[in-house]
C-alpha cells in the first residue's frame, strides 16, 4: 500500500506493565515489537498516528493510565520526538494531527478512556477513522477483540486497511508453522486450568505428536489417572476435560506425557516450604507448584527430538524462585535446540524475557488471549476485518 505523504492510523498494543507503585515501565517488549512497522512507515514519509489501550479504565479518564510513560519510552527508543494528544478523538486531537509536520509521530491517549472503544461504537469508530487516510492494525494482542480500534474503524477504510509487520509475522508463525508443522511436533501446555487449553488440544490433536503437561492443570490429569493431588485445586470441569484428553490420546495416537514427579508447597505463597515428591506420593495438605527434576529431564529429551515446538503456560509458579525451575528448564532447552520454537505470549513470554532468551527463540508471540483463540481455530475480528490479511 502506498502511504507516502499520507496520514496513517496504526493500532498498536502498548498495554505495558509497570513496576509496582511507579510509572516506570517494567517490560517494554510490546513497544519494541511495533518499531519495525513504525520504521517502515517513516521511511515512506507517512504521518503516523498511534493508538492503544492501557489497563482497564472502563470508559473513564484515569490519570495514572495516561499514555505519557509509553510516549516517553517510545521517543527514547526511536531517538526522536513523539507528540502525545490530550485525548483520543475530538477537535483538539484533529487539530494536533492536522497541524503536525508530515514526518510526525503522534500518540493518542488511552483508547479505553472512551466507552465507545470496547462497545465498538460506530460514532467513535468513525471519529478515529477520520484522523487518517490509511489504517494499519499492528496489535495482534487485541486482534481477538471486536473493538472500535480493531474492527469498527475498518468500516470507514474499506480499501485502505492493512496489517502491520508484527501481525503479519504472528499470522505467519502461528498460522502457517503450526497448521503445517515440521514433525515431530510437540506442544507444551501449562497454566492453571485444563478448560483454558482444551480448545487448543482439540484443534491441534491431529497434528501433534506429543503433548507435555505441567502447571496447575497437571493436577486434573494426575487425578484422572487415579492419583491423589493433595490440596491442589481440581474443578470437576477440568477433571472431565482431562479424562476426555486421555481418551483422545488413545484414539488419535498422540503421546500425552504427565509429570512423574512434582515440586509441592505447603501453601500457595512465595515463602511456602517446597519439596520434591513422586507424583503418586503427594501429601493431602500440599499443593502441586511445579514439575520435578525427572519430569524436566524427560520433557527436555522429548523437546530435543522435536522439529516444531509450541509452548503456552508456565510449568509452575515461575514468579516465585522455589517453583521456577520447571519453566526455566523448558525455556533453556528451547533456546538450545534447532527446532522452530514458538512461545504463546502472556506469562509464557514473560518467562522467556525474564531469562533473556528471546533472541534464541524462533518466535515469541505478543498475543496471549489472541494466540489461544487463533490456535483454537477461531476467527480473530481484528484480522478478519482487513481484506487479504
Amino acid at each position: 500500500m502506498d502511504v507516502e505523504g499520507k496520514t496513517v492510523l496504526v493500532r498498536v498494543d502498548y498495554n505495558v506493565t509497570f513496576r509496582p507503585g511507579s510509572t516506570e515501565i517494567s517490560d517494554d517488549s510490546r513497544i519494541r515489537a511495533s518499531i519495525p512497522t513504525i520504521n517502515l512507515l517513516m521511511s515512506q514519509c507517512a504521518k503516523i498516528v498511534l493508538c492503544s489501550h492501557l489497563g482497564r479504565p472502563k470508559g473513564k479518564f484515569v490519570e495514572n493510565l495516561r499514555m505519557t510513560p509509553v510516549r516517553d519510552r517510545l521517543a527514547e527508543i526511536l531517538h526522536r520526538d513523539v507528540f502525545l494528544a490530550l485525548g483520543v478523538v475530538g477537535p483538539e486531537v484533529v487539530d494536533i494531527v492536522s497541524s503536525s509536520p508530515q514526518d510526525s509521530i503522534i500518540l493518542l491517549d488511552n483508547l479505553r478512556f472512551n466507552p465507545g472503544e470496547e462497545t465498538n461504537d460506530i460514532g467513535f469508530s468513525e471519529q478515529l477513522a477520520s484522523l487518517a487516510d490509511v489504517y494499519v492494525n499492528d496489535a495482534f494482542g487485541t486482534a481477538h477483540r471486536a473493538h472500535a480500534s480493531t474492527q469498527g474503524v475498518t468500516q470507514f477504510h474499506p480499501h485502505s486497511s492493512a496489517v502491520g509487520l508484527l501481525v503479519e509475522r504472528e499470522l505467519e508463525m502461528i498460522g502457517k508453522a503450526l497448521e503445517n508443522p515440521e514433525r515431530p511436533f510437540t506442544v507444551v501446555l501449562g497454566g492453571a486450568k485444563v478448560s483454558d487449553k482444551i480448545g487448543i488440544i482439540e484443534h491441534l490433536s491431529e497434528k501433534v505428536d506429543t503433548f507435555l503437561i505441567g502447571g496447575g492443570m497437571a493436577a486434573a490429569f494426575l487425578k484422572a489417572n487415579g492419583m491423589s493431588v493433595g490440596a491442589s485445586i481440581c474443578a470437576d470441569e477440568d477433571l472431565n476435560h482431562a479424562r476426555n484428553v486421555i481418551q483422545m490420546s488413545e484414539e488419535k495416537g498422540f503421546k500425552l506425557l504427565l509429570p512423574s514427579d512434582v515440586i509441592v508447597g505447603n501453601g500457595f505463597h512465595e515463602n511456602a516450604s517446597a519439596k520434591l515428591v513422586d507424583s503418586a506420593e503427594i501429601c493431602d495438605s500440599w499443593l502441586i507448584m511445579d514439575i520435578g527434576e525427572n519430569t524436566s529431564s524427560s520433557y527436555a529429551h522429548e523437546l530435543q527430538r522435536s522439529n516444531t515446538v509450541f509452548w503456552n503456560g508456565p510449568m509452575g509458579v515461575f514468579e516465585w524462585d522455589s517453583f521456577s525451575s520447571g519453566s526455566s528448564g523448558i525455556a533453556n532447552t528451547l533456546a538450545e535446540i534447532e527446532a522452530t520454537s514458538i512461545i504463546g505470549g502472556g506469562s509464557t513470554a514473560d518467562v522467556i524475557y525474564t531469562l533473556g532468551l528471546d533472541d534464541r527463540i524462533s518466535h515469541v508471540s505478543t498475543g496471549g488471549g489472541a494466540t489461544l483463540e487463533y490456535l483454537e481455530g477461531r476467527e480473530l475480528p481484528g484480522v478478519a476485518a482487513i481484506p487479504n490479511a
